[in-house]
């Protein structure tokens, strides 16, 4: 399935750039800004957390008001998990995200609504030294043993921007539509201490960036 849709990526990113990349509107964009987290599960108590996130991307024209976007971020997001005496223990999760996105301009070089498919590449969940320890609220789980998520997962990019040509606001939200703890379940001893039952958690984060295009 990754496999496919990064086969898919760059096929229409390159197909779509080589057709209409030489029509005027082209242009590179730098982003930053920042990003609140939040895990949907049903196995552990979670909160939001805010972090940040930032990174290149490469917008075309591709047929009338329409335009394809293409793009790479880092991020450094977070969330916090409920313990054992109601303590936060705060997670962190750092990677990239390769996006291929279409975007209806609203308003031409003004106000845009964009969607598509995104690629995120994930490390481990990080904890702090003084909370891996930590038993996670309604398991007999230490807060170090879910710390080794699925590398990749698979999120939907719903957003809009405005502004000017080269200086524009954006927000956007990233739904996770798959399971980021499912490789979790490849380890009987942690379901064990689950309560027996299976790992599921979907990212959600919405973000506020600004975008100043080259």
């Amino acid at each position: 399935m990754i496999k496919k849709f990064l086969i898919l990526i760059l096929f229409t990113t390159t197909f779509g750039f080589a057709q209409y990349g030489y029509r005027d509107g082209n242009r590179i964009g730098i982003s930053a800004g920042l990003s609140q987290t939040s895990l949907f599960t049903s196995n552990f108590n979670a909160t939001h957390e805010l972090g940040f996130a930032g990174g290149l991307s490469v917008r075309g024209n591709y047929y009338n008001d329409w335009s394809m976007i293409y793009g790479m971020q880092f991020f450094a997001n977070n969330f916090s998990l409920e313990s054992t005496f109601d303590q936060k223990i705060k997670y962190s999760i750092q990677g990239v995200k390769v996006r291929l996105l279409l975007s209806y301009n609203v308003v031409e070089d003004h106000v845009s609504l964009d969607f598509g498919p995104v690629l995120q590449i994930n490390g481990k969940l990080g904890v702090a030294t003084s909370d891996e320890d930590k038993v996670i609220k309604g398991t007999l789980l230490k807060a170090d043993q879910i710390v080794d998520i699925s590398t990749f997962s698979g999120n939907f990019y719903l957003g809009c921007s405005a502004g000017i040509r080269t200086v524009r606001a954006i927000i956007f939200y990233e739904y996770g539509f798959t399971n980021i703890l499912n490789k979790l379940n490849k380890d009987n001893t942690l379901q064990a201490l689950n309560n027996g039952d299976n790992f599921k958690g979907n990212l959600g984060v919405i973000n506020a960036q600004v975008i100043f295009n080259l």
